[in-house]
C-alpha cells in the first residue's frame, strides 16, 4: 500500500499519516509506504492518487484545502475532488495557532497586532501553502480585523516552521502537530489559537475569540481519500481498519499528546463534513480575491 501526502516530510500531515500507517500495517500484516509529493497546494498528490488504480492500494491524506479550497484557488486543476476522489474516513482535527519565533520581541497577540496596524505590510506570515487551512485561518483573521499582512506560502508546515524559528518570516499559522516540538523547546511561541476554547496541552495560550476576535475560529481537519472508482467493499475495509487504528490506545495517546483531536469516522460522516465546507469556503476565497495563480 502507498499512502500519499501532499506536503513535505516532517509536517503535521506527515506525522499523523506515519503514526496511523504504522498501526494499520500491523493490523493488515503488510507494509504501508508513506510517499510525500508536495507542491501545488496538494494538487500534485491529489492528481497522482486520482489517476492511480482504484484497487485500494493507493490512498491519500486530504484536508479541506485538497477537497474544497483548491477548486476556488486554481482556474485549472488536474483533478476534480468530488468526481475523482472518494471519502474513506476522517483522521484528526488539528488546532491552529498564530505563532512567532522564540527570539521574537512579541510575547502577546495584542502587541503583534498593534505593530501590524502601525506598519501595514511590514510584517508577513508563513503558512503550509496556498489554500491550506493555515492560510484560510489567517485570511479570516485579516478579513475580520482589517489587517494587511502579506502571505508567504511554503510547501508544507515543517519548512515554514524552520524559517519562522530562524527569523526569516515574523510569524506563521502553525498546527499543533507540526509546531509541537519547537513549542516545547521554546523556539516557537504560540500567541493565540483559532479554537473556541483553550487547548488542554497549552492552557496559557488564549484564543483569538476570548481576546475579542469573536468571529475568528478555524481548525484543520484531515481525512483519507481513495480514487473515486474504488469498489465500496474495499473502501469499507480500509475505513474499518482506519477507524480501528485511530481508536487504538497507542495512536489515541500520541495524537492527544500532539494536541490533536482524533476523528475516526465512516466514509459517509467524512463526506458530510466535506459537503458542509464545500458550501461555505469557496465563497470566502473568491470574496477575498485569493488565488494560487
Amino acid at each position: 500500500m502507498r499512502w500519499v501526502i501532499g506536503t513535505a516530510a516532517g509536517g503535521g500531515s506527515d506525522i499523523v499519516a506515519r503514526l496511523i500507517a504504522a498501526q494499520m500495517s500491523q493490523q493488515l500484516g503488510q507494509q504501508i509506504i508513506v510517499d510525500n509529493k508536495p507542491g501545488g497546494g496538494t494538487s500534485i498528490a491529489a492528481d497522482y492518487v486520482a489517476r492511480s488504480p482504484a484497487d485500494g492500494y493507493t490512498v491519500m491524506t486530504a484536508d479541506v484545502g485538497t477537497l474544497v479550497f483548491n477548486q476556488a484557488l486554481f482556474k485549472k486543476l488536474p483533478y476534480t475532488a468530488t468526481k475523482d476522489l472518494t471519502s474513506v474516513g476522517s483522521l484528526a482535527q488539528f488546532p491552529l495557532m498564530l505563532a512567532v519565533g522564540g527570539e521574537s520581541p512579541f510575547n502577546d497577540i495584542r502587541s503583534l497586532i498593534d505593530a501590524i496596524r502601525s506598519s501595514p505590510g511590514k510584517y508577513s506570515y508563513a503558512s503550509a501553502g496556498v489554500g491550506s487551512p493555515h492560510h484560510r485561518a489567517m485570511e479570516m483573521l485579516k478579513d475580520q480585523s482589517k489587517l494587511f499582512v502579506p502571505h508567504i506560502p511554503y510547501r508544507g508546515g515543517a519548512p515554514a516552521v524552520q524559517d519562522t524559528v530562524g527569523g526569516v518570516v515574523p510569524m506563521m499559522v502553525v498546527d499543533s502537530a507540526t509546531g509541537n516540538q519547537m513549542i516545547k523547546a521554546g523556539r516557537l511561541k504560540p500567541l493565540a489559537s483559532f479554537m473556541k476554547t483553550r487547548l488542554p496541552s497549552l492552557p496559557n495560550v488564549p484564543t483569538l475569540m476570548e481576546l475579542g476576535h469573536t468571529r475568528v475560529e478555524a481548525a484543520a481537519w484531515q481525512g483519507m481519500v481513495a480514487p473515486a472508482a474504488t469498489p465500496k467493499d474495499i473502501v469499507l475495509k480500509l475505513s474499518t481498519e482506519l477507524q480501528r487504528a485511530i481508536n487504538s490506545a497507542g495512536v489515541q495517546a500520541r495524537l492527544r499528546e500532539l494536541g490533536l483531536e482524533p476523528l475516526p469516522s465512516t466514509p459517509e460522516q467524512m463526506a458530510t463534513v466535506w459537503a458542509r465546507d464545500d458550501k461555505y469556503w469557496p465563497g470566502l476565497i473568491r470574496t477575498r480575491g485569493i488565488s494560487a495563480e
